[in-house]
């Protein structure tokens, strides 16, 4: 899987964890930001997902959702061909 996927989390956040979790069984690499440590973080999340609740997550700079929408995308089959994409820097 070659696709650049980032992620905006917070500490103790279930949807978060869930979510990583399921990435992680795909074998991909993720960058986590930590935007609710982060005001600057938590504003460009809020920008560029126009959400506000956690995690918001990013395939190949393409807003795909939070948490239910990644597990949405994997169980209709969705998720592994935007995971095979090559990255986009």
């Amino acid at each position: 899987m070659a696709a650049r996927v980032e992620i905006y989390t917070r500490d103790f956040c279930g949807y978060c964890t869930r979510a990583k979790a399921l990435l992680a069984s795909k074998g991909v690499d993720v960058v986590e930001y930590r935007a609710g440590d982060d005001p600057d973080k938590r504003r460009e999340m809020i920008q560029r997902a126009s959400g506000t609740t956690y995690p918001q997550i990013f395939i190949n700079g393409r807003h795909v959702g939070g948490s239910d929408d990644i597990h949405d995308l994997d169980r209709s089959g969705r998720l592994d061909p935007l995971l095979a994409q090559p990255a986009v820097a």
